[in-house]
C-alpha cells in the first residue's frame, strides 16, 4: 500500500501520468478493497485542498475499513462525513451492516439480530431506503449461522420494501435450503430462481456447489437428479462435477452407475480417468 500512494505522488513528475480525482479514485478504490483503508484515507486527507472528496470517495472509505473489519473508524468516518454535510449512500450503511454480521458471527452469533437491527433503524432514520443488496447482506449472514428460517423471512418480506430478489439472493437460500436438508425447498427455489429470469445464472459454477452440498450430507439420489435437471436445462456439465459425483458413487458401492457417469463424460469428449475409490 505504501508504494502504491508513493507511485502516485510522483506519477506525473516521474512518469508524465496526469493526477487527477478519476486516477485519486482508482488508488483509493484499489486500497480499500484490499482493507488499506487508513492508506487511503491519509491520501484523501492529504489531497483535500486539491481534490476536495465527494460523496462516492467518502463511500469507498466506509466500505475500506468494513473490509477490513474496522467497524468503529467506519463509524467516525460516517460521523465526520455528516458533520462535513455529506449524505451516506446505500452502499455504505450495506458494508457496515456487513462488517457488523461479521463481527457477530465471530464472537457472539446471538447478538447478530439485535446489532443489525440498530444499523437498519440508523437507515430509515437518516432516509436511506434498503436495496437488494441490504437484504442479501442480512440473508447471506443468516444462512452462514444456519438460520435459514430467519432468512426466507427476510426473502418474503423484500416485497414489503420494494425490493425484489436476484440471482445472489437465491443462490445463497438454494445452498443453504439443502444444507439444512430441506431438498424440496431446494429444488423450489430453483423453479422461482428461473422464473424470475435468473435461469443464466445457474451455470455450472453454481451447480457444482450444489451437488458438493448434496454430496457431502450424503444425499446422492439427490445430487444426481439436479445432476439431471442440470443437464435439462442446458448446462453442460464439466469434468469436476463427473468426478465429484463418481467418486460419491463408488463410496457408495454403486460402481454401475459411477461407470454409466463415466463412459457419459468420456463420449462428451471429457478428458476422464479411471480412479479407484
Amino acid at each position: 500500500p505504501s508504494q502504491a500512494v508513493q507511485f502516485f505522488e510522483r506519477m506525473e513528475r516521474d512518469y508524465g501520468l496526469k493526477r487527477d480525482r478519476a486516477s485519486l479514485k482508482v488508488v483509493v478504490e484499489k486500497l480499500c478493497s484490499k482493507g488499506f483503508a487508513s492508506y487511503a484515507e491519509k491520501m484523501v486527507k492529504d489531497l483535500a485542498k486539491v481534490f476536495f472528496p465527494d460523496e462516492a470517495t467518502c463511500d469507498m472509505l466506509i466500505r475500506g475499513w468494513c473490509i477490513d473489519g474496522k467497524l468503529d473508524e467506519a463509524q467516525r468516518l460516517a460521523g465526520e462525513m455528516y458533520r462535513g454535510g455529506f449524505e451516506l449512500g446505500v452502499g455504505s450503511y450495506n458494508a457496515m451492516l456487513d462488517c457488523v454480521c461479521k463481527l457477530c458471527r465471530q464472537k457472539d452469533p446471538f447478538q447478530l439480530h439485535s446489532e443489525a437491527e440498530k444499523v437498519l433503524v440508523e437507515m430509515e432514520h437518516r432516509g436511506v431506503p434498503r436495496n437488494v443488496e441490504t437484504f442479501n447482506v442480512l440473508i447471506t449472514n443468516l444462512c452462514k449461522i444456519r438460520k435459514t428460517e430467519d432468512a426466507l423471512g427476510l426473502f418474503r418480506s423484500m416485497g414489503e420494501w420494494g425490493c425484489y430478489p436476484n440471482e445472489t439472493t437465491f443462490l445463497v437460500l438454494i445452498r443453504s435450503l439443502y444444507q439444512a436438508a430441506r431438498l424440496e425447498e431446494g429444488d423450489e427455489m430453483i423453479d422461482r430462481m428461473r422464473s424470475a429470469g435468473f435461469g443464466e445464472f445457474l451455470d455450472k459454477k453454481a451447480y457444482y456447489q450444489l451437488l458438493k452440498i448434496l454430496c457431502g450430507i450424503e444425499r446422492v439420489d439427490h445430487a444426481l437428479s439436479v445432476f439431471a435437471m442440470m443437464k435439462d436445462g442446458g448446462c453442460e456439465p464439466g469434468l469436476i462435477t463427473y468426478d465429484l459425483l463418481m467418486g460419491k458413487l463408488g463410496a457408495h458401492n454403486r460402481i454401475d452407475k459411477a461407470n454409466a457417469l463415466f463412459n457419459e463424460a468420456k463420449s462428451r469428449g471429457l478428458p476422464v480417468m479411471l480412479k479407484e475409490y
